[in-house]
């Protein structure tokens, strides 16, 4: 936490670009266009940036605003509303100097930049706060690829932008991502529009591992894990004669638009005839709590693996697993209320294309979901190492 001399260090910095004001408790949008600058760190500084709530931008003298739950909690949701991406790394402090309340920010440079808020990428050099023009933007990319950690930030080099379905690309994916006015003005060639968004490496010259998980209708040719194997066995036991097997394989912006079908028409009814007049339908499983597995199963996947996500279907219960246990700060201690991102631009998108709503609400999601419907509580496996599974268990009739 900030120490209080620190705190007053800041609050007497009027020309930072590390540093921004405000008297305003409400005006969401001006809060996640500073985080989002922060975030971007254009002068590359690589220090932290503070959003001061409750002081006079001018004089940096705090105005006697009262911090409440409220506030604090609506600064923290910024963290996991799916607004400001890649998800950002900040923390929410209430401080008090000479009897008057303060709300602070604190923002972390993000490691994969160009991070934007509602398809706007915002910057700060000196006091000024701006969109980023074209030049600025492709700095924040270069500098990006410097830092790549994550496996789907890296390029895929033996690929190249003939692999990708750049249609799918531009009528799809870049409308959903940027905002409509950014993208009216955007005349860059499509190398670096696929840049922008994580999806292609300059420095290399290839698409990144991400760009063929999303983009690729033959991913599984670079990735060989990178598909879902759907089976539904007879019985309870794996051992039991297979009935139906399908493998979902393709990019994944069309293959989760196929996941949903195949949920929607395959898994979710089944109607059970009660007398000659009348029919009831029963539902046996959730098609939220479904869905939500699969998503979590796409988004935190070893992709370096070469065993796909595994969807079956059991007589009682519906298990779906894949490769990589919990990753980062994740652990069996404290799951499943921290959660890390091991692909965090293939969650991007998942929220792009609104299959996720809110950051690390993935568990909590299914829990409910079967609860409302009358389900058996979920089971999760998570202390493997190397593999993350969940076991739905069907609705009794």
């Amino acid at each position: 936490m900030l120490s209080t001399e620190k705190l007053l260090e800041l609050l007497q910095d009027l020309e930072s670009d590390r540093i921004e004001k405000t008297i305003s408790t409400t005006d969401t949008n001006k809060f996640c266009e500073a985080i989002c600058a922060f975030l971007n760190d254009f002068p590359n500084s690589k220090k932290n940036g503070y959003l001061i709530i409750g002081v006079d931008d001018k004089t940096g003298k705090p105005t006697g605003i009262k911090v409440t739950d409220e506030l604090l909690k609506n600064l923290a949701a910024i963290r996991d509303d799916g607004n400001v991406l890649p998800k950002p790394a900040l923390s929410v402090q209430k401080h008090e100097i000479n009897g008057n309340e303060i709300a602070l920010v604190e923002v972390y440079p993000s490691p994969f930049p160009p991070v934007r808020y509602k398809g706007r990428v915002w910057i700060r050099n000196g006091p000024r706060k701006a969109v980023a023009e074209v030049t600025e933007e492709r700095i924040l990319t270069e500098k990006r690829t410097s830092s790549a950690k994550t496996f789907d930030a890296l390029p895929c080099i033996e690929s190249n932008l003939d692999d990708l379905d750049l249609q799918l690309f531009k009528n799809t994916y870049l409308p959903s991502a940027i905002d409509a006015e950014t993208l009216a003005t955007n005349h860059r060639e499509i190398k670096a529009q696929l840049a922008s968004l994580r999806l292609y490496d300059l420095v290399y010259d290839c698409p990144t591992n991400a760009a063929i998980i999303l983009l690729c209708n033959n991913a599984k040719y670079y990735l060989g894990g990178a598909y879902i194997q759907y089976a539904k066995f007879s019985g309870k036991e794996i051992s039991d004669p297979i009935l139906n097997e399908k493998g979902f394989i393709g990019d994944l912006i069309l293959l989760l638009q196929q996941l949903d079908n195949f949920v929607s028409n395959n898994i979710i009814n089944q109607s059970v005839y009660t007398s000659v007049l009348k029919e009831e339908v029963l539902i046996q499983y959730p098609f939220k709590a479904i869905r939500e597995a699969l998503n979590n199963a796409i988004m935190h996947r070893d992709y370096e693996s070469n065993a796909p996500i595994k969807f079956y279907e059991f007589e009682d219960r519906i298990e779906i697993s894949n490769a990589g246990g919990l990753y980062g700060s994740a652990t069996p201690d404290n799951f499943p209320h921290q959660n890390d991102y091991r692909n965090p631009i293939i969650a991007e998108a998942l929220k792009i294309l609104g299959y996720v709503n809110k950051f690390n609400r993935g568990i909590a999601t299914i829990k409910n979901e079967l609860e409302k419907n009358g389900n058996p509580n979920p089971y999760f496996e998570y202390n493997l190492k190397h593999i993350f599974s969940v076991t739905i268990f069907k609705k009794n009739s």
